[in-house]
């Protein structure tokens, strides 16, 4: 990123400063030498936090801990006071779920009116770089067939999830749509967005959690050496991620929403990339025909409905990320290093057992 010019002399705000996406954009902003001011729930947690002291130890920038909650009104004053850049990460992940307005529509809907109406009240704030969601963008692979021209653009909003159907999809959409509301309402800093598609790739943390490791998890331990459901999908490299936030805190051109993702690909796409270096695995090599997959995915998996089935498995996955590459200057790594460097990973950390 030698052509960015990075400002050293305010400290940034991350919010949920442990996560994965967060953990490099964090590495990033320190190699920069930048203070990086990390939004956190525990500070004094030091297990959850260790990684990011001993990147900060090798590293020229600073990092010093926050204490705050997405639900929690006015606990980032202090950790965004004099802060000219603000990276709004947090936010839940998961599909397994019970309820799904209070485990991930008021994290994400709440926590983000929280962030933006702090940053209102903070004179230093120039500009926010939201984390949303390729999830913003569509609910379901099937509506595809709604856009203009058969693709995901940054022009389409997801209309078809709800608190029933693809909740974590809703959420997205429902913050997102909250965050350009709050940012129209005011003129002293600027909102760009991220959308990334599904984000792969080794985590800073070796211990990390998230939904991506569950399903790279599941095709290297045998769960699904029978074969993957024909499910299209976006993919993009989180050290590319964290390197698109730096573009879209920094860049002076850097406006609106932008795709981040490197490819247009498949379940059974990222499992073929695991093949070349990893064959001695229970890799998939196949897809599984969409009736096996309606009559026992939500046996299988509850989070999966016969509706989510029946409204992706079979779809092909399109996204137009040229907009990133024109206005971010992106490059993206290919996939088989990423799910490589990745799969290895967890291997490493016993998350996969060796064959």
């Amino acid at each position: 990123m030698s052509k960015l010019e990075v400002d050293k002399t305010r400290p940034v705000l991350v919010t949920g400063a442990t996560g994965y996406v967060a953990g490099w954009i964090v590495k990033r902003l320190l190699e920069e030498g930048v203070t990086v001011h990390a939004a956190v729930r525990n500070p004094d947690d030091r297990s959850k936090i260790r990684h990011l002291d001993e990147l900060a130890e090798k590293l020229p920038g600073t990092i010093r801990y926050f204490k705050a909650d997405l639900l929690d009104n006015g606990s980032f004053d202090d950790a965004m006071a004099g802060c000219g850049i603000v990276f709004h990460t947090a936010s839940p992940f998961t599909l397994n779920i019970r309820d799904p307005q209070k485990e991930l529509v008021d994290p994400a809907l709440l926590g983000t009116r929280n962030v933006l109406e702090t940053a209102n009240r903070t004179d230093s704030v120039k500009r926010v770089v939201l984390t949303s969601s390729c999830a913003a963008i569509y609910g379901d692979n099937a509506d595809i067939n709604t856009t203009p021209d058969g693709v995901f653009t940054e022009e389409v909003w997801n209309s078809s999830s709800s608190l029933g159907h693809a909740p974590y999809s809703y959420s997205k959409a429902v913050a997102e749509r909250e965050a350009w509301e709050i940012a129209r309402r005011q003129s002293a800093w600027q909102l760009v967005v991220l959308n990334p598609s599904l984000v792969i790739g080794p985590g800073v943390n070796p211990h990390g959690t998230s939904e991506s490791f569950n399903i790279v998890r599941q095709m290297g331990d045998g769960r699904m050496k029978s074969g993957v459901p024909d499910l299209g999908l976006g993919a993009v490299d989180v050290r590319d991620l964290a390197d698109a936030h730096l573009r879209a805190a920094y860049l002076p051109q850097a406006k609106g929403r932008h795709i981040i993702s490197g490819h247009n690909t498949s379940l059974l796409g990222i499992a073929k990339a695991l093949l070349p270096n990893f064959a001695a695995y229970p890799v998939p090599r196949r897809t599984l025909p969409k009736w096996l997959v309606w009559l026992v995915a939500p046996i299988v998996d509850r989070s999966t409905t016969r509706k989510f089935v029946s409204r992706n498995v079979g779809f092909s996955w399109f996204a137009d990320s040229s907009k990133s590459a024109r206005e971010l200057g992106m490059v993206y790594r290919p996939l088989e290093s990423s799910i490589r460097d990745m799969f290895q990973q967890m291997i490493d950390n016993g998350l996969i057992p060796k064959p």
